[in-house]
């Protein structure tokens, strides 16, 4: 943990600082030390951003080369990044566009080769690879489940519900955040987030489960 956090600094306040140092570094041309002090940001996104880049990609492999590219892309980018955007924000808008570009190119080449035999949706060792406390093997089958149950339902929503749902359930995101992010009015993500959660409720049958990923206060003054 760096002293700033140490003391209380608000993350992203630790990243804003962090990224404009990077900035000023390499405008002075002093680029070893620009990617250098990157390195701090890389260390604190990387599993964040692995994990939305699995989201869009579902495949390991592919997540960790969206990753890369977008860590790769941001710095020599940092130029236009502005402290009035959280990095986190900033960023995120980097790596989905670039993960939204690998779907493309993915349908594109789909169109001419069939899908490997016994190729499955969710690679199941990536998205456990960091588990938290050991839960009981019961515990882990049941919600090795649920995950592809989800997973499954979130692949059958459109794109747009797909990320507006995943920025503000799995990242924590708000609305004006889910906004900068997607290019959407807030009310637009408002209206996507009530119709992802409500088409899951159908897709998965669970409304109990899926009801706490609406924002809290919102999804009642949302009608589409």
């Amino acid at each position: 943990m760096s002293g700033a956090q140490a003391a209380g600094v608000p993350a992203r306040e630790v990243d804003g600082r962090a990224a404009s140092a990077v900035k000023a570094l390499q405008a002075e041309g002093r680029h070893a030390e620009a990617r250098d002090r990157y390195a701090e940001l890389v260390s604190r996104h990387q599993r964040r951003a692995a994990r939305i880049a699995f989201h869009y990609l579902r495949d390991a492999a592919e997540a960790d080369e969206a990753v890369q590219d977008a860590f790769v892309r941001a710095f020599s980018h940092l130029a236009t990044f502005r402290a009035e955007l959280p990095f986190e924000i900033w960023f995120t808008r980097i790596l989905i566009n670039g993960c939204l570009d690998r779907i493309k190119a993915r349908k594109r080449r789909e169109r001419w080769l069939a899908p490997m035999p016994g190729s499955g949706p969710f690679d199941q060792g990536y998205a456990e690879r960091v588990p938290g406390r050991e839960p009981s093997p019961e515990d882990q089958v049941l919600a090795r489940e649920r995950r592809q149950q989800l997973a499954a339902a979130l692949a059958k929503l459109p794109e747009r519900q797909r990320s507006v749902f995943m920025l503000s359930h799995y990242e924590g995101c708000t609305s004006r955040e889910v906004s900068a992010v997607t290019g959407l009015k807030e009310s637009t993500v408002r209206v996507h987030l009530f119709r992802a959660i409500r088409r899951l409720r159908t897709l998965l049958g669970e409304s109990s489960r899926v009801t706490g990923a609406a924002i809290p206060g919102e999804k009642h003054r949302v009608h589409p």
